[in-house]
């Protein structure tokens, strides 16, 4: 008679109040990384402190972010069939704190006086280095969550963490840049030191976030999944990325995650003028819009979770979106009514911050939930392919924001163009009915954008249930698999989830 295994009973691990504080901790790092490399801060150090040609620096930062859609998927690949005594993920995250601080110091501090070509080979140079090294860290930390937390709804609390801590760190270190660093008493915006001596702080901060967040998850590698040593063949990994990357569930995130991106930067793009030409808000009230983070975070960390319990993943991301689309266009629709008048005054301007508190609340409660509902592909992929792919995942996925907020800039540009809106005209001095052109043909723009997004997610297959059975299939496997070798089950392997 052949001897069955029976699956294991599933009661996968939480992660403890610790293991979160610390994952999430290294968040600090991305939030603070994204401050340098984002395209805002980027092209004018690069046009206005460096002298470079505008057009050159647009093209040298699109061709950066193509490097990345190459780079990201082979760093997560490489992370998922690492094998050491310290797992898959944690000798990149020691390997990559040092790294970034020392790319950030070298970009941020680049040589005045050298000729052009110069700047160009050094810029470059460092703008790659600063890229790959930040992916380095990335990729395998965002591969982490899954195994951190197996269960359905841990891995939302888990995220949460995650956001909460790059969120604030990219707003504490953005109001640091200039507010200390960028005043006009220490030179203005257009000094060079300020930004030398910012990078050298954020260093710092990048470098020990991370081996912190590194340290505080050690303890976990045990419990991790510990897959087989196994010949590689370039056939055999690009057919397992091929099955793992037309994952449907995935495909049906990463398209919603298209549209809305797209949305977000035009968004992005034009609301500078919307502040100024349309709402007539003075450089103090801009600056302090921002500070709306801050409670929005909050907010969304603490409904996350909740929602996502009493609803289920879909339904809670889906609602919570609905109603960011309906907040995100009410002050522009209340303008166009009468309402709701641009004068700067401090009603709108509250308006204005409530709205950004609301609707940046509901945006990233979503996008934790989107986060964990991307981790559950992972053991929906590995029932289907036999193999663990957290990072080549998570790493597809990531790439989508890189790509989508510059198709929203362009798109920004052309509604800017179709409105003929003057280039040379001073603060407050655009006429009015251009600006209203300009929000008559955003509005809808964007709630298409992003109503579609919203109907896309129907298509998503993966819910408790199915997220049980992918976690007792794994378990079967693990189990079989130990029996066939005579092994006592490992920790990995006597885990749900693992494989």
């Amino acid at each position: 008679m052949t001897e069955t295994v029976s699956a294991p009973s599933i009661v996968p691990q939480k992660a403890s109040g610790g293991t979160k504080f610390f994952y999430g901790f290294g968040s600090v790092a991305y939030g603070v990384a994204g401050i340098a490399l984002a395209s805002s801060l980027l092209t004018p150090y690069m046009n206005r402190v460096m002298h470079l040609p505008a057009l050159w620096v647009g093209t040298v930062l699109m061709l950066t972010l193509m490097l990345d859609a190459v780079i990201d998927p082979m760093i997560g690949q490489f992370s998922d069939n690492l094998r050491t005594r310290w797992g898959r993920r944690h000798p990149l995250l020691y390997v990559s704190g040092p790294l970034i601080a020392i790319a950030v110091v070298l970009f941020w501090n680049s040589p005045v006086g050298q000729s052009e070509t110069m700047k160009w080979v050094y810029l470059i140079g460092t703008l790659i280095l600063m890229r790959v090294t930040v992916s380095l860290y990335e990729v395998p930390s965002s591969a982490l969550a899954p195994e951190l937390a197996p269960d359905y709804h841990d891995r939302t609390s888990v995220l949460s963490y995650r956001y909460f801590f790059g969120v604030i760190g990219g707003l504490v270190m953005t109001v640091i840049l200039y507010r200390v660093y960028l005043t006009p008493a220490n030179g203005g915006m257009l000094n060079p030191a300020g930004y030398g001596s910012y990078a050298i702080l954020a260093a710092a901060v990048i470098c020990v976030s991370i081996l912190i967040s590194a340290l505080g998850t050690h303890g976990q590698i045990r419990n991790f999944a510990r897959p087989a040593v196994r010949p590689i063949t370039w056939a055999g990994t690009l057919r397992e990325m091929s099955v793992t990357l037309t994952n449907r569930s995935l495909l049906v995130v990463m398209l919603s995650g298209l549209l809305s991106g797209v949305a977000t930067g035009m968004s992005n793009a034009l609301s500078q003028y919307f502040q100024l030409e349309l709402w007539h808000l003075d450089n103090n009230q801009i600056g302090s819009l921002a500070f709306a983070g801050l409670p929005a975070t909050f907010a969304a960390v603490l409904m996350a979770t909740p929602l996502s319990r009493a609803f289920g993943k879909k339904k809670a991301m889906i609602g919570l979106f609905a109603v960011y689309l309906a907040t995100g266009v009410l002050p522009l629709s209340l303008n166009m009514m009468g309402v709701l008048k641009g004068d700067g005054s401090p009603l709108v301007f509250w308006v204005l911050f409530i709205d950004a508190v609301i609707a940046g609340a509901l945006a990233i409660a979503g996008l934790i939930i989107v986060s964990s509902m991307i981790a559950d592909v992972v053991e929906d992929a590995a029932v289907k392919t036999g193999q663990r792919s957290e990072g080549l995942l998570l790493a597809a996925n990531g790439l989508l924001p890189k790509f989508t907020s510059g198709i929203g800039v362009f798109l920004g540009g052309v509604l800017l163009e179709v409105v003929a809106f003057p280039r040379d005209a001073g603060q407050g001095q655009v006429p009015a009915e251009i600006m209203q052109r300009l929000a008559l043909m955003y509005l809808p723009a964007s709630a298409i954008l992003t109503g579609m997004a919203i109907a896309v997610l129907g298509w998503y297959r993966i819910d408790k249930e199915t997220h049980e059975r992918n976690l007792a299939t794994l378990a079967e496997a693990a189990a079989l698999a130990d029996q066939a070798t005579g092994e006592e089950p490992s920790p990995s392997t006597a885990r749900p989830g693992s494989f």
